[in-house]
Order: C-alpha cells, then structure tokens, then sequence
C-alpha cells in the first residue's frame, strides 16, 4: 500500500501549471513540482491546507491511498 498524491488531476482539471500553484499558494516551486511528479517523501499540514484551499477539495481528493496487488 503507498500513498498517492493527485496535484497533477486536480491541477489539469483548472488547466493549472506548476509556475500557477506556485503563485496562488505561496509554496515553493519545488514542492508543487515534487507533489505533481510524486517524488516528495512527506508533505506538511499547511502544504495540504494550502493545496485544498486552493482547489476546494476534501484531503481524500488530494491524497489516497493505492492498494497493492495480491
């Protein structure tokens, strides 16, 4: 099982760039771009505050959970 994080739905679906989150959040470059690409290993509360602030959406939406094959 790992986490999977959904920034670069969410962002296609409002047609967003990475340099957009950016700016309307306030977060650095890097962590938006790590988030999308899903190589960040932690992600703090006020990042995920931020993130669902910004696109009105539930933690569920911006995170889940990917079960592994048995």
């Amino acid at each position: 099982m790992r986490v999977r994080c959904a920034l670069s739905t969410l962002m296609g679906r409002e047609k967003y760039q990475i340099q957009d989150v950016h700016e309307k959040t306030g977060l650095s470059r890097s962590t938006v771009s790590n988030l999308y690409n899903e190589k960040s290993k932690r992600i703090d509360y006020d990042t995920i505050l931020k993130l669902c602030s910004l696109f009105d959406c539930e933690i569920n939406e911006l995170l889940y959970l990917e079960r592994d094959e048995v």
